[in-house]
Formats: C-alpha cells, sequence, structure tokens
C-alpha cells in the first residue's frame, strides 16, 4: 500500500486534483477491465515528472508509466503501486511557431508546436492530435498515426505502426527521462532509439520519453486529410472497432499473421466469459461486454496454445500485462 506521507508529497507537486486513489483501471485501459491501482498521479509538465519520479524512488515504492492505456491489460485485482500518466493533465497547448524555444522541463506533456518541417509533441498528447496538427500545417508523414488510439509516448515505446508507417520513420529525436539515475536523462536522436518492431530503447532500459521531435515534408493539407480519410475507411471495414480491445493482441510472426493463423485453427468467435476472439479480425481479442481480464488472458492463453499445437509457431504477445491475474 502507499504511505499516506507519499500520497501528500505528490499532491504538493501537482495539486489535489490530480491525484487519486484506488482508482479502477477499467476506466483508464482500452480493454475497459482491470482491477483498482493504490494510486495514480497526472504529471502537467518535465519538471513535476522529475520530482514526482524521484519522490517514488525515494519512498521505494512500484511505479508503471502509463500513455492511453490502449495495448495494456491489468489484471482484476489491481496494481499496488503508483500509476504516473502524463495524458489528461490540463488543457492541450497547440501552438504554431517558429521558435520552440520553451524551456522543456516547464512545457507541458501533452503540447504540440509546429516550426517549419519540424513537429514537436509531448508524450501525453495522443498519436491523433499529432496527426492532425501536422495535416493542419501542411505536413505529411503523421498519417498512418492518425487512426492508432494511443499517446506520442506509448507510439515511442512500441514503435508504433500501420499501413506502411512507423515511429522510427519519422521521429528525429526523444527527449529521454531516465527512471532510476536522472544524470542519464538526455535527448536521444532517433537512430539511438533502437527501434524494431513493436519494440524500442525504452522496452529494454529505464527511460521515459517525455517529448519527440518528428521530422515531416510539406504536403497540401486536402490530400493529407484524404488520406488519412482512406486509412480510416479501411480501419472500420478490417478491425472491430465498435468493441473495446488492445488492437492487434499478438504480434505479426515472421513471414505470416497472427489472424491468419488463429482463423485457420478455427478459433474465431472462441469465447470466455465476456472475451472473444473477434469473428470481423482473428487478431483482436474484444470485450464483448462485462469481460473481466481473467476472460481474456484465457482467450489469449487458448489461441496461443491452440496456435502452438497446430503449427508449431508460438505467438507472441503484444498485449503488456500489468499487476494481479
Amino acid at each position: 500500500m502507499i504511505s499516506r506521507e507519499l500520497q501528500a508529497e505528490l499532491i504538493n507537486i501537482v495539486g489535489e486534483e490530480a491525484v487519486e486513489a484506488d482508482v479502477p483501471m477499467s476506466a483508464h485501459c482500452s480493454f475497459r477491465t482491470g482491477g483498482p491501482a493504490d494510486l495514480l498521479v497526472r504529471a502537467g509538465t518535465g519538471d513535476q515528472l522529475d520530482r514526482i519520479l524521484a519522490r517514488i524512488r525515494e519512498a521505494g515504492a512500484d511505479m508503471f508509466l502509463l500513455g492511453r492505456g490502449t495495448n495494456l491489460l491489468v489484471g482484476d485485482g489491481g496494481y499496488r503501486g503508483v500509476i504516473v500518466t502524463m495524458t489528461g493533465a490540463g488543457a492541450l497547448s497547440l501552438t504554431d511557431t517558429t521558435d520552440a524555444g520553451e524551456e522543456p522541463g516547464g512545457a507541458p506533456l501533452n503540447g504540440i508546436s509546429v516550426s517549419g518541417t519540424r513537429l514537436r509533441a509531448g508524450a501525453g498528447a495522443s498519436l491523433q492530435q499529432a496527426a492532425m496538427a501536422a495535416m493542419e500545417a501542411g505536413l505529411s508523414g503523421l498519417e498512418f498515426a492518425a487512426g492508432i488510439p494511443g499517446s506520442v509516448g506509448g507510439g515511442i515505446v512500441m514503435n508504433a505502426g500501420a499501413y506502411n508507417g512507423e515511429m522510427k520513420d519519422v521521429v528525429e529525436s526523444v527527449r529521454l527521462t531516465h527512471l532510476k539515475d536522472p544524470a542519464r536523462s538526455r535527448v536521444f536522436a532517433g537512430s539511438e532509439m533502437e527501434f524494431g518492431y513493436r519494440t524500442s530503447l525504452l522496452r529494454k532500459e529505464s527511460y521515459a520519453a517525455t517529448e519527440a521531435v518528428f521530422a515531416l515534408t510539406p504536403d497540401d493539407p486536402e490530400r493529407i486529410r484524404e488520406r488519412i480519410r482512406d486509412l480510416a475507411v479501411r480501419r472500420r471495414d478490417k478491425q472491430p472497432l465498435e468493441y473495446p480491445s488492445a488492437g492487434s493482441t499478438f504480434k505479426r510472426p515472421r513471414g505470416n499473421f497472427a489472424g491468419k493463423l488463429i482463423m485457420e485453427a478455427g478459433l474465431a468467435g472462441y469465447r470466455v466469459g465476456g472475451a472473444q476472439v473477434s469473428e470481423k479480425h482473428c487478431g483482436f481479442v474484444i470485450n464483448r461486454g462485462g469481460a473481466s481480464s481473467a476472460d481474456v488472458m484465457a482467450v489469449i492463453s487458448h489461441v496461443r496454445d491452440r496456435v502452438l499445437e497446430d503449427t508449431g509457431i508460438l505467438l507472441e504477445q503484444e498485449v503488456i500485462c500489468l499487476g494481479e491475474f
């Protein structure tokens, strides 16, 4: 359990309205499942985040950095620690400027600004917001991200991608905060981020992304808008967007597709409680209504076992699991 002293110290940093106790994680994850976290804290600026992390380190409490919860499954028993999020901390700051000279520590973690062909976005901004800001500025390169429901920070962690585009294609630099050793915090070039298929440096080392700069290409805003619309139609036609899920549940196996293997195993529509393999796209496990995290895990485990038995291919889970199951 989190001590009252730590809770009071965090309130002193961000204000009482930005600290919640016993928060149902079902309200913060796209699966709409998950038990309560001991504490949830919203950081508004990089300075606040640094102070929050320092207090948590000093207290020896467990901590998890949450984006928009779109690739996360929290156990029904919840999480015994502090959830720290950079999303929803105050109003989105959206500016068009030729000088991005704000002091990084004081800039809003969900802010977006444009300077020439560079778009700077705080980790708490959504990928949708970043893509639309780029479109309005007549900058191409983030169209693929317009339909990805996560945050910029989460997209960096997972090297988010879709429809032949991914973060590594457009990320010029990322400001990283080291969770254990502040002296190691610095700006990393995109080439240093070790981007790979659904992975990055952040999956391997104890860093948090607080801001990213995207190098984009000038284009007509209407042409960009049309490409975004086309991708949105393709998503609606192929994906079960009407149900809560975490998107693709499994990584794509080399030379194959998870959804295809699951369908060929006869698992379309396979269901445990309220969790089900989508019949529209077998690569998605969805919450048909009233699912628990245990239901979701039972479906995932059965699918993995069945596909391995049928094909010898072990599906690697893309969804991150957290807390007590």
